[in-house]
């Protein structure tokens, strides 16, 4: 069966460009003229990513992020701005998005970060396994974090980078390491989106006399079993 990709612009004939190719990649597509409309759609439609445009009438692509995620829809979100603020990127990112494309953009490209994300999402099914390190354990089957065998929510992006820092447990990560492996930035940025998920984690699992997420100041981050 094709995945299911929401396109989400106001924008007609952007619309219809994107469904046309996406349907030739062999995707299956909805379309939702602004954000009311696809909040509608949720409720009966489940798509496997969404594309959702920023500059939007009623409710922005922001605001409509930030309220999918507030009531637990963790659908991947790749969002379209006419805007190249890095700023942007660095708020889409936080809010929970899983890429970023700045209109104009190659059909190819667009495509091929599709399949990005959906690789990225669907991980953690084809590869189950359990990994720890000291009171943190991460099961990819069941997409769980516990510490001490408490259940730790975490948001997917959190999930995605708890993850990438225990399979390279000892090693130090580069923020552009981090940048590539989580969000699939790999064009120079300013963005601080790192250090703010890496806060977050922090706020999650710093605590019992454990503090395992070392910064390495000027080369990136590490997780070490021992407080040191």
């Amino acid at each position: 069966m094709a995945q299911l990709i929401m396109i989400i612009d106001d924008e007609a004939g952007v619309r219809e460009l994107l469904a046309d190719a996406l349907k030739l990649a062999g995707f299956d597509t909805v379309t939702a003229a602004d954000a009311m409309v696809a909040q509608t759609l949720l409720r009966t439609t489940k798509p496997d990513l969404l594309i959702v445009d920023i500059n939007m009438p009623l409710m922005d692509g922001f605001e409509f992020v930030e309220r999918i995620r507030g009531n637990g829809d963790n659908t991947p979100a790749l969002m379209l701005s006419a805007r190249g603020d890095r700023a942007d990127v660095t708020r889409g990112l936080t809010i929970g998005a899983d890429d970023y494309v700045t209109k104009p953009f190659g059909l190819e490209e667009l495509v091929l970060r599709v399949r990005a994300i959906l690789r990225r999402s669907q991980f953690t099914e084809a590869l189950p396994t359990v990994l720890a390190v000291g009171p943190i354990t991460l099961d990819e089957e069941s997409h769980k974090v516990t510490f001490n065998g408490e259940v730790v929510d975490l948001s997917p992006t959190e999930f995605r980078l708890l993850h990438v820092l225990l399979e390279s447990k000892g090693r130090v990560l580069s923020k552009t390491f981090l940048l590539e492996e989580v969000w699939g930035i790999n064009f120079e940025t300013e963005t601080t989106v790192v250090d703010t998920y890496i806060s977050y984690l922090r706020k999650k699992l710093h605590r019992d006399d454990f503090e395992g997420i070392r910064t390495v100041r000027g080369v990136g981050f590490q997780l070490q079993v021992e407080k040191k």
